[in-house]
């Protein structure tokens, strides 16, 4: 297995600090079989032991904050914003709503640019367009104030009217601008001291001097208006999402070009799709070279751009949620070079910002996120910078008075941390930890919420159940039947599509993936499957939308395992002999998913299971990737039941059926009772002979599912009469790895990781 020991200790003790809480769990034993080759990460080759390895780890190493109260000189201001956290303006001063942009100055200061203030054009009247010279007095490991001051402002103006629609001080002389006027986002230091600022109402490219002077008329973007453009005619149709434009703008070394990266997708282009345009800033026209990035789901945005040299751009991706919510928040590297088979930019993971090591709690106590592991979970991560000794620099816009990722019901402050990529050596071992339907002991499964919380836990395969949409597209679920995972009963556009089933043999009444389009379901939210069981999941009922199986691939290879290894994906098909009976086979799309995202390959860490035998025989002969039997304790495979063969899942794991077994697949998914079977009172029972048999055919062994309620562990591990309290599951899963399993399948990844380090 690759997770690091050093990595996996942070991991399983401090999560409580900032994900969930965690029950420590100690065990020891033998270092397990390995008889799976091992799958290494793409551009490290295929191969892991026991042993040591290198690895990036991002280490806060300095932060400063502004209070979200503070006010600068000028007129009142947020007469019209939205009351929120107890705060309602109109305020003695001018806001200063977080940061959506900088410039390091390399004294020490940095420029800083607030956006059009409170949202939106109908409030933010009030609100004037500056950058602020800002010094952080970092706290480091070695203390520090870790405050903001804000100094000298530049305005942004107009008394040459260069913009030709009407402005809030159309009537003075200085013409200064206001959120009503432009909404600024993003900005660029060109050669000569003059700025290039990226907007959303237009959008627009603006270029001011070094004062704030508008230099020239805005530059509009070639791929049409936003809702806000004031040039949009009566009638005509805007292409630009509206607060979808300009986000983020990068520059290249040597000033010539600017890049900008629409925040959303236009209209009518795949949701997922954002595109980066070049901008020649001597003729102040646009090229026609362009690109396409990839955002990891439909609802995400690009924050922020940030040339790093050549063709090397960091982009921050972020979702829409805060605190706890948070799914991405990232900054991922593009090489505009580099596209992927689909010709997207292919992207590089080089800071997950919600796991950040801080060795020396640089901040903590200052709210949720702040111990170790780091996180920056506002909602508006819409700053990275490159410092000139390599270091990144994170902030975010705080959306005054809304956002409370922090501590809820106060408003956030505006943030300014330093991140170093540092190298550490740290060991690995072979016990392969999967997190089962993702962390589903704390957040609703099959959700990307779930795989990327489990991926922080450092699991190092996520598992996706993969389901067809009527149109043909496989998307996670547990089960094709959805009324217990979704919000699909309660709405009232779907009621008709209740309806009475026969799948395996098995009649269920219910909503189906299969009589929905991809966009129908797209519309529903997932929710805890077992709520009685895991109460505290129902927090995040209602959040998140359905996930398809190429988003979770793309999580899956854009991120990376505690250990610096490539995250590995787990995918099991579901009812393959039904789905096959009413036209929507799951293998063909299940493989050509793969290829798209460059995952058919020997060395992809890609498993795929089934608990039927037939698909898998016929996976075996389309793909390259890895395939594991699936076993129950008891039944057979359905599709030998429906074409008559009297063979059992017992029949299975007998020696000759292992090695029948071993013609097709390279390992054997066990339900635990299969290898160590209870004993009447509940209690483990001694070990059968599978995972030796196993071994000797040449199988690795995952047992599946381990998960730390007292109902689902063995007697002797149960930690009182209450069926949801957690119990000993470390000791559990000791058990069986001293018995001799390979790897294993976990609601709670954390727990498992633990209860490998601690062995």
């Amino acid at each position: 297995m690759r997770p690091t020991v050093v990595l996996k200790v942070v991991a399983a003790t401090v999560a409580a600090t900032l994900l969930v809480p965690v029950t420590a769990t100690a065990a020891t034993g033998p270092a397990t079989s390995d008889a799976l080759r091992s799958h290494g990460s793409a551009g490290q080759g295929g191969g892991h032991g026991s042993g040591r390895t290198w690895t990036t780890v991002p280490t806060l190493v300095a932060r400063a904050t502004l209070s979200a109260d503070h006010l600068e000189e000028g007129p009142p201001s947020g007469a019209l914003a939205t009351p929120a956290n107890g705060r309602q303006g109109p305020f003695d001063g001018q806001v200063v709503p977080g940061f959506s942009a900088m410039i390091d100055n390399g004294d020490g200061t940095f420029w800083a640019q607030p956006d059009n203030g409170f949202g939106a054009k109908g409030n933010s009247a009030d609100f004037l367009l500056r950058l602020y010279r800002v010094t952080p007095h970092w706290e480091t490991a070695r203390g520090g104030a870790g405050e903001i001051e804000v100094g000298e402002h530049i305005s942004l103006r107009d008394p040459d009217h260069r913009l030709d629609f009407p402005i809030v001080h159309e009537d003075t002389e200085e013409r200064l601008l206001t959120g009503a006027d432009l909404d600024i986002e993003s900005v660029v230091r060109a050669k000569d001291g003059s700025f290039w600022i990226g907007e959303e109402f237009g959008p627009f490219l603006v270029h001011v001097d070094a004062t704030g002077k508008v230099l020239s008329a805005p530059v509009p973007s070639p791929d049409g208006k936003s809702p806000a453009n004031p040039y949009l005619a009566p009638g005509e149709t805007p292409t630009v999402g509206s607060s979808r434009g300009f986000e983020a703008l990068a520059g290249s070394r040597d000033g010539r070009y600017l890049y900008p990266v629409l925040e959303g997708a236009l209209v009518g282009d795949d949701p997922r799709d954002r595109v980066v345009r070049q901008l020649d800033t001597r003729s102040g026209r646009y090229t026609d070279r362009t690109w396409t990035y990839r955002v990891d789901t439909d609802a995400n945005v690009v924050g922020d751009a940030f040339m790093v040299g050549g063709d090397e751009l960091l982009l921050v991706e972020r979702d829409d949620f805060e605190g706890e919510q948070s799914v991405i928040k990232r900054v991922y590297r593009v090489d505009l070079s580099e596209q992927d088979r689909a010709g997207n930019l292919e992207k590089e993971l080089v800071l997950d910002a919600l796991k950040i090591a801080n060795p020396h709690g640089i901040g903590a106590g200052d709210g949720y996120g702040t111990g170790d592991p780091f996180a920056l979970p506002v909602q508006s991560f819409e700053t990275v910078v490159q410092l000139r000794d390599g270091r990144l620099l994170i902030g975010n816009d705080n959306n005054y008075p809304g956002n409370d990722a922090r501590v809820p019901g106060t408003p956030d402050d505006t943030e300014m941390a330093v991140v170093e990529l540092r190298k550490e050596r740290v060991a690995t071992d072979d016990v392969t930890v999967v997190a089962h339907r993702g962390a589903s002991g704390y957040r609703p499964e099959h959700t990307l919420a779930a795989y990327e919380l489990a991926i922080q836990q450092c699991a190092d395969y996520i598992e996706p159940d993969v389901v067809s949409t009527k149109d043909g597209v496989l998307v996670a679920r547990h089960e094709n039947e959805i009324g217990g995972t979704t919000d699909v009963s309660t709405r009232a556009e779907f009621a008709d599509r209740r309806t009475t089933k026969v799948i395996d043999g098995a009649s269920l009444t219910g909503w189906f993936t299969e009589d929905f389009t991809l966009a129908e379901l797209r519309t529903l939210r997932a929710k805890e499957r077992i709520p009685a069981v895991r109460p505290g999941n129902t927090a995040f009922d209602g959040l998140y939308p359905v996930p398809t199986l190429a988003e979770v691939l793309d999580l899956a290879r854009h991120s990376v395992t505690c250990d610096g290894e490539q995250v590995g994906v787990y995918p099991e098909t579901k009812h393959p002999t039904y789905f096959d009976s009413i036209g929507l086979s799951l293998e063909e799309p299940l493989v050509a998913a793969l290829k798209d995202a460059g995952l058919d390959s020997k060395k992809a860490p890609v498993i795929i299971q089934s608990f039927e035998t037939g698909n898998l025989r016929e996976l075996d002969r389309m793909t390259k990737v890895d395939i594991a039997q699936l076993v129950s304790s008891s039944g057979a495979p359905y599709d030998l039941v429906a074409a008559g063969d009297p063979r059992t899942y017992a029949d299975l794991v007998t020696r000759s059926g292992l090695r029948e077994i071993a013609r097709y697949a390279d390992g054997v998914g066990l339900e635990k009772n299969v290898m160590i079977p209870r004993r009447a009172d509940g209690t483990l029972g001694e070990p059968t002979a599978v995972i030796r048999d196993a071994h000797r055919a040449g199988l690795e062994v995952h047992g599946w599912t381990f998960r730390a309620e007292n109902q689902f562990l063995a007697a002797d591990f149960r930690s009182s009469a209450d069926p949801a309290a957690h119990g000993d599951l470390g000791g559990e899963i000791q058990v069986f790895l001293d018995a001799g399993m390979d790897g294993f399948f976990t609601d709670q990844p954390d727990l498992g990781v633990a209860a490998v380090v601690n062995r």
